[in-house]
């Protein structure tokens, strides 16, 4: 399965295709595309990405409620989703499905983090559980819950599966 980068590969050019397996990895990408990350308390929020006026993306998370080095780097691929997918949500249009903006950055981070070839190697060589799994690409359970269900049944309904 080829590795795809989403919309900013081509607003910005050829991008050098590098896997992203760790979060400095994702700060990387960021920093190549043009994706600002900050930090930032947001109340409720964990992280969130948003579209600039200049067309660029900015993604803040609050590092308080980051609790592993899994969590940042599902919760950055995530965001780093909505802005190479362009998958933002208006809450004031009458027609916009929020789900859908999320399955879309959701589909985005498993792809580039757990390429369905890595994932069926790790499970041939011995991965049997989604504790193993999450372990072995460095994500969160729930994380890799969502891959398992991506790859297997070509949704993202894991509560229906697990």
């Amino acid at each position: 399965m080829e590795r795809r980068r989403g919309l900013l590969q081509i607003q910005t050019g050829a991008v050098e295709e590098k896997p992203l397996q760790t979060v400095s990895d994702l700060f990387e990408f960021a920093e190549e595309v043009g994706i600002d990350i900050d930090e930032y308390k947001m109340g409720l929020a964990e992280s969130l990405s948003i579209p600039l006026p200049d067309g660029r993306y900015a993604i803040a998370i609050d590092p308080s409620k980051i609790i592993s080095t899994a969590d940042a780097k599902a919760k950055l691929a995530h965001e780093m989703g909505h802005c190479c997918t362009g998958s933002f949500y208006n809450k004031y249009a009458a027609c916009d499905v929020r789900q859908k903006h999320e399955n879309r950055a959701n589909r985005w981070a498993i792809e580039q983090l757990i390429p369905e070839t890595e994932l069926d190697n790790a499970i041939a060589n011995g991965c049997a559980n989604i504790f193993d799994l999450a372990e072995h690409f460095e994500v969160t359970e729930d994380f890799m819950r969502l891959a398992v269900c991506w790859y297997t049944h070509g949704n993202l309904a894991a509560d229906l599966y697990f």
